[in-house]
């Protein structure tokens, strides 16, 4: 019985991991509509702003239809799940940005809400978008 509850909670980890890169496709996609159509035409810090906005609808439409595929029975294991997404995007976005060579100034800049730097909310918004998700699907 242990051991199927390991494979079980092994289970919900590849489901989590696997729901993390369909938000990070559509992320990706998101973010390059937004540097190609919208930037030029608001600007660029509005549409990142903009963009933190829209990134959490989509991350939480893809929360909200994978949670049940996910499995996390409790708000600890619900935020654990957050938890993973936040981690894995922190290292996505960092590695992509050196690999597109952005600079360290730069990178961070989404971070400063001094300077209109919104991308902490949506990282907050990714940490708890599984509980709100099993929340609002009827999930213990």
């Amino acid at each position: 019985a242990a051991s199927r509850a390991f494979r079980r909670a092994k289970m919900r980890w590849s489901r989590g991991m696997l729901t993390w890169l369909l938000i990070v496709i559509a992320e990706t996609i998101h973010g390059i509509v937004r540097q190609r159509f919208i930037a030029p035409i608001i600007g660029d810090l509005l549409a990142r702003q903009a963009g933190v906005l829209i990134g959490s609808v989509i991350i939480f439409a893809i929360a909200y239809l994978c949670i049940r595929w996910i499995g996390p029975r409790t708000i600890g294991q619900q935020l654990r799940v957050g938890a993973l997404w936040v981690v894995l995007m922190l290292g996505f976005e960092f590695g992509l940005g050196l690999v597109l060579g952005y600079s360290r100034e730069r990178m961070l800049s989404d971070y400063d809400l001094a300077n209109g730097g919104l991308m902490g909310f949506g990282l907050l918004f990714l940490l708890f978008a599984p509980m709100l998700a099993a929340k609002l699907r009827g999930m213990r």
